[in-house]
């Protein structure tokens, strides 16, 4: 019966207001390093990559569920633990041409984290070729097992320019804004179905009072 009455425009609808939610609301954002198996120099035994090597990074907007740090202690010291929750838009990671699995890497804040599950969420009204997104499941990566400089925000703390996001810009499916390239696509504009927004993206920013959402200027 789904297919009747869900046809191609509703699942557009559907994605494009998903990624609404997630780009032009939350603001929240991972960092992804895809591992190369290919160039990673594995060892011959234990068939795991000493030395590892990654793709450049790349920024995905994400709904993003924090896990508090606990310590554990065993014979073999104490260890920091904390997981991070991470939904990601499926049709996001099509539109930047992102396979997520296992053993991959993400930044978030100030930390590094290992994926130990990279599932589907579900799918739409049953239809089994369309999935509303992937939960990636993000173990806390000790110092030493990626060894790249993280990018901001992190945290209030450091002094590095980007440790606070001071300025947040709408995508709104426009191909750039002013902070750069989005890759962002919302079908509904992209298929003819509606027009763009007329208004362009909202910016929330320090040269503003407040933000231009609420019609301050800056």
């Amino acid at each position: 019966m789904s297919r009747l009455f869900v046809t191609s425009r509703e699942l557009d609808l559907i994605s494009d207001l998903t990624k609404e939610l997630i780009k032009d609301v939350a603001g929240q954002r991972i960092f992804y390093y895809h591992v190369r198996d290919d160039l990673s120099n594995t060892h011959s035994l234990y068939r795991e990559a000493t030395e590892k090597v990654y793709d450049q990074p790349v920024e995905l907007e994400a709904l993003v569920e924090w896990g508090e740090f606990t310590t554990k202690t065993s014979n073999f010291g104490t260890d920091v633990v904390n997981t991070v929750t991470v939904s990601i838009h499926y049709r996001d990671l099509l539109d930047k041409d992102v396979i997520v699995k296992t053993g991959d890497y993400f930044s978030y804040g100030p930390s590094y984290y290992e994926i130990s599950e990279a599932t589907m969420l579900s799918r739409i009204f049953g239809q089994v070729e369309h999935v509303t997104g992937y939960k990636l499941v993000g173990k806390y990566a000790r110092q030493g097992l990626i060894d790249k400089k993280v990018i901001g925000p992190t945290e209030e703390k450091y002094t590095d320019a980007d440790a606070v996001q001071e300025t947040f810009v709408q995508q709104r499916g426009a191909t750039k804004n002013e902070l750069g390239k989005t890759n962002d696509v919302r079908s509904l504009v992209d298929k003819g179905v509606i027009e763009a927004p007329i208004s362009g993206p909202s910016k929330v920013s320090p040269d503003t009072l407040g933000s231009s959402f609420y019609g301050d200027k800056g």
